[in-house]
């Protein structure tokens, strides 16, 4: 069973506090991170008792490096940074730096709907070696548009940063004006829109980086309205074909391909789908944070009928894609 390298750490009650390196580390160019063609909202697996699975964490990471993936993004939705302590949030963005930072780029999702939470996750993750930071806006407690740029401001100036707008979730939308005062800032790289396409194409045209962030819409995002790329979800799962549907040339009929895994993957709210997925691929544990619960069976069988249309080899993990039963599962509330 493995367990998370505690080495920098102490430990405080039954909580592990991060002890931060206090050198003042080089950043990374912003051009490095616009570069990136794919960047992988990577899963966060859990053990039988809610902990990290920092076993088949590293697992899936070196499988997204050998199908090409040049970027994960660390406790994003789909890696349920908001069901993580901040330690736990931290403390796996310095393991994915130590352990991967040389073979692609670490953006950490260090954003919160609070300013304060917002500057010291972003000040540690920077200490321990992200790349990048991805943000978010203040979600639930929503702020008027002065108040977003204070907040972004809080945060843009200790490294390169990326605004993640994603009004279904936040219920705010981020307007253009923001982003286009944010632009100046030299750390800023670019946005990830969920917004949809004719906002993907406002940014592109007016020379901002834009990724899209909705992996039903990035083959024409890419193509036809001048997104750089994708930031996915179903990259946890198909490397490789979500790469080739973002570089090398337009292409229909892959995007045709993938489509109805995307549609079932998102069926209900992400992280949902891709969990219960990794699981039946058996490339992570079937264990749920709450309250996070697998798809229903008919979802599951459905899946397995999904990969034999795709194909098992275009999925991550080697072993036969399985229908697992509702006692299979393991519902985890408190951690």
């Amino acid at each position: 069973m493995a367990q998370l390298d505690v080495q920098g750490m102490c430990m405080r009650g039954s909580s592990p506090e991060l002890r931060l390196p206090s050198n003042d580390l080089k950043r990374t160019p912003v051009e490095d991170i616009r570069s990136l063609r794919l960047i992988t909202a990577i899963k966060t697996p859990y053990l039988p008792d809610g902990r990290l699975d920092i076993e088949a964490y590293n697992g899936l990471i070196n499988m997204q490096i050998a199908q090409g993936v040049k970027g994960v993004i660390v406790g994003a939705t789909a890696g349920e940074g908001h069901l993580m302590s901040w330690d736990e949030h931290i403390m796996l963005i310095r393991h994915t730096v130590d352990r991967f930072g040389a073979s692609l780029k670490v953006i950490g999702n260090t954003g919160s709907n609070s300013t304060a939470e917002a500057m010291e996750a972003t000040e540690k993750g920077f200490a321990v070696g992200m790349h990048a930071s991805l943000h978010i806006n203040p979600y639930y407690g929503k702020t008027s548009i002065h108040g977003l740029l204070a907040h972004f401001n809080s945060v843009l100036p200790m490294g390169p940063m990326i605004i993640y707008n994603v009004p279904a979730r936040t219920g705010q939308d981020i307007p253009p004006s923001v982003i286009q005062t944010l632009a100046t800032s030299p750390n800023f790289v670019g946005i990830k829109e969920c917004v949809g396409n004719d906002r993907v194409r406002q940014y592109a045209e007016e020379g901002i980086t834009v990724w899209c962030g909705m992996d039903d819409q990035c083959h024409d995002g890419r193509w036809d309205f001048g997104a750089v790329g994708s930031m996915s979800v179903a990259s946890n799962l198909i490397p490789g074909l979500m790469l080739e549907l973002v570089t090398g040339k337009k292409s229909p009929s892959l995007n045709e391909k993938v489509l109805p895994l995307v549609e079932w993957l998102f069926h209900e709210p992400n992280p949902i789908g891709v969990n219960t997925a990794l699981a039946q691929l058996g490339v992570v544990r079937p264990v749920f944070r709450l309250p996070y619960v697998p798809l229903p069976l008919s979802k599951r069988l459905e899946f397995v009928g999904l990969v034999k249309d795709i194909g098992r080899k275009h999925f991550v993990g080697d072993g036969e894609v399985q229908v697992l039963d509702d006692d299979d599962f393991i519902l985890v509330g408190k951690h």
